[in-house]
């Protein structure tokens, strides 16, 4: 049986999980790897609308994982548990091991 404690620390780390879990948040996430963007950098480089972007990245702010800071008019974004990309590493080396795995089963049918 899970603890108590241990149960909301299981939910917190499901809503950062769910907080990354859509391929615009993920390119949003590469994008930044390096360098804070704006708002409008950032919907450029992933072709999407940035009132569209806006309401992913306000929820990845609210996980935790993006900061932001308003200069003028602009907001810039930034990475702000930079080790996300470590997890996704390793969501990438699951899927090259998934590849083997159906190179291995196409090259026995």
């Amino acid at each position: 049986m899970v603890k108590r404690n241990h149960k909301v620390v299981y939910e917190k780390q499901a809503e950062v999980l769910k907080a990354m879990a859509h391929p615009l948040r993920i390119a949003i996430l590469d994008f930044l790897r390096n360098q804070e963007q704006c708002v409008c950098e950032i919907a450029e480089h992933i072709g999407s609308e940035r009132s569209n972007v806006s309401r992913h990245l306000g929820l990845m702010v609210k996980a935790g994982i993006l900061e932001s800071r308003k200069e003028g008019l602009k907001v810039f974004y930034k990475l702000k548990a930079p080790c996300v990309l470590d997890f996704l590493s390793c969501v990438n080396n699951c899927l090259k091991e998934q590849a083997k795995e159906t190179k291995e089963l196409l090259r026995i049918i």
